[in-house]
């Protein structure tokens, strides 16, 4: 690598460099499918002293100041719909992250539960759009960088919306499926709509915000996601996660739990194993945050150009497939090298959002099997969802 220049050597790196979904930070330079086989415990660079990405554990207390103005969104005392609200937008904040999953139960014959996955680390959670009954929170993750102290990888965003008319869902073998809803199922609820790092769909379902006994939580029906990309690129033992997904605010943040089962589609639909995930975000000053803003500030517009175009795809075909080579990491890696360009003014935003567009639409389909119809699956979900 002699010679090459700063910018040159990151884009080699930048594979390595991206978080999974829901919980991958960043790693350190080595092969991927090399560091996939290691044990599922890891951290940032530089933790062997009980630092976490260069910061001590100890430096990172609440505020006083944060606690009342989160407590005070969750605990204003309006109507439903203000609160169901406040609770959405009290997710926004700086936050230490810890993503812990762990397999409880094994349902076929010789199989043996996988390593508990921990990772730990950083992030902001911005408001980028509120109109009302449509929230958006994107998420970016801030690591240990390769030069700077610390730097933004751009992580996984939702959409709330209030009762909505259509939601997508994931129909399983990387099909997405556009379903009209029926007025009693949107009468007072929120979808909640998870979009991956290149904001390509992800899972998506519809419940109430409830406000009981001095908690704000919404919990979802069980709904079908694909393979979480923790687990996307080194397992082909199952096909789908089928997860209750709920979100509570906590006295110092919020907490994000998944109760899934990882099902076999392959012959007759079969449990694999049942799995835990617990997301803790706990508001946090001990981080740079000011490089994740600006990351978002230089790069919201190709990023405006990428969501346009994903819901371009949705709203006209309706039923559409990405194609697996794209699904396991190189549209998300291709995609995130452009917005990187364009922040460092190698490419200009116009025609890093036009390679954008052009890398989605030829990464996307139509064309889906009988095997993959949204009809035959979701007969498949009736009779087998958790």
């Amino acid at each position: 690598m002699e010679n090459c220049s700063r910018t040159t050597l990151l884009l080699k790196m930048l594979p390595w460099a991206i978080p999974v979904v829901l919980g991958f930070p960043f790693i350190q330079p080595i092969e991927a499918e090399q560091f996939y086989r290691q044990p599922h415990t890891v951290t940032f660079p530089g933790t062997t002293d009980g630092r976490i990405g260069g910061l001590r554990e100890a430096g990172e207390a609440f505020s006083q100041s944060d606690a009342k103005r989160h407590n005070a969104a969750i605990a204003q005392p309006t109507g439903d719909f203000q609160k169901d609200r406040n609770a959405i937008l009290a997710m926004a904040g700086n936050y230490r992250v810890t993503f812990d999953f762990e397999e409880t139960v094994a349902f076929v014959k010789g199989y043996e539960l996988k390593k508990p996955y921990e990772a730990k680390g950083y992030e902001i959670v911005r408001v980028i759009r509120d109109d009302g009954n449509m929230i958006s929170l994107q998420h970016i993750l801030v690591v240990d960088g390769i030069w700077e102290d610390q730097m933004p990888i751009k992580h996984w965003r939702q959409d709330w919306i209030y009762e909505p008319k259509e939601i997508f869902e994931y129909v399983g073998r990387h099909v997405w499926h556009t379903r009209q809803l029926a007025e009693a199922e949107r009468r007072g609820n929120w979808a909640q709509l998870v979009y991956q790092v290149d904001d390509s769909p992800r899972y998506a379902a519809v419940a109430a915000w409830t406000h009981r006994h001095g908690v704000s939580s919404w919990t979802s029906p069980a709904t079908w996601r694909p393979l979480p990309r923790r687990e996307r690129t080194k397992r082909e033992d199952y096909d789908v996660l089928i997860s209750v997904n709920r979100q509570a605010m906590t006295p110092n943040g919020w907490v994000h739990e998944q109760d899934s089962s990882k099902v076999i589609l392959r012959t007759d639909p079969q449990i694999l194993a049942r799995e835990i995930g617990v997301n803790t975000y706990t508001s946090s000053n001990a981080f740079q945050s000011q490089v994740a803003e600006d990351y978002w500030n230089e790069t919201k517009d190709f990023w405006a150009e990428v969501r346009a175009e994903w819901s371009r795809i949705q709203q006209e075909l309706g039923t559409f497939a990405v194609k697996p080579q794209a699904e396991a990491g190189k549209l998300y890696n291709q995609i995130l090298r452009l917005a990187k360009d364009a922040r460092e003014g190698q490419l200009d935003m116009k025609t890093a959002a036009e390679r954008a567009r052009g890398l989605i639409r030829d990464s996307t389909t139509n064309e889906v099997s009988e095997r993959n119809s949204p009809a035959e699956v979701r007969g498949q979900k009736a009779n087998n969802e958790h």
